[in-house]
């Protein structure tokens, strides 16, 4: 069966840090491109992150760019968030979601454009 498991969230103060975590079972995450999304409540997810099946593509949305940064250590079958000066808007639950192979350009960023979904993980920013 394969499964997605995020764990990292928490809380933490504005200007913080936390290293999120997203690792498969059931699975090689090899050969998936992997996108982190978050969504805060009465609000629609949003992409945040994609990494490339071999980590050499990273994209990210505007609103994290400069303050986000996404790895993959394929050896431990994992992908990682790490999300440095945090605002109370980045507060939301945190999904990372993987496809086989990568999207197209304009997809890497949608939500649709993957098939396989963790749990979530919530992050909440507040003094």
């Amino acid at each position: 069966q394969l499964q997605l498991v995020e764990s990292g969230g928490g809380l933490v103060q504005p200007g913080g840090s936390l290293r999120l975590s997203c690792k498969a079972s059931g699975f090689t995450l090899d050969y998936y491109a992997i996108g982190w999304f978050r969504q805060a409540p009465g609000k629609e997810r949003e992409g945040v992150s994609y990494i490339s099946t071999s980590g050499g593509s990273t994209n990210y949305a505007d609103s994290v760019k400069g303050r986000f940064a996404i790895s993959r250590d394929n050896a431990k079958n994992a992908v990682y968030l790490q999300m440095n000066s945090l605002k109370p808007e980045d507060t939301a639950v945190y999904y990372c979601a993987a496809r086989f192979q990568e999207p197209i350009a304009t997809m890497e960023l949608r939500g649709d454009a993957y098939n396989y979904w963790g749990q979530g993980t919530q992050v909440t920013v507040s003094s």
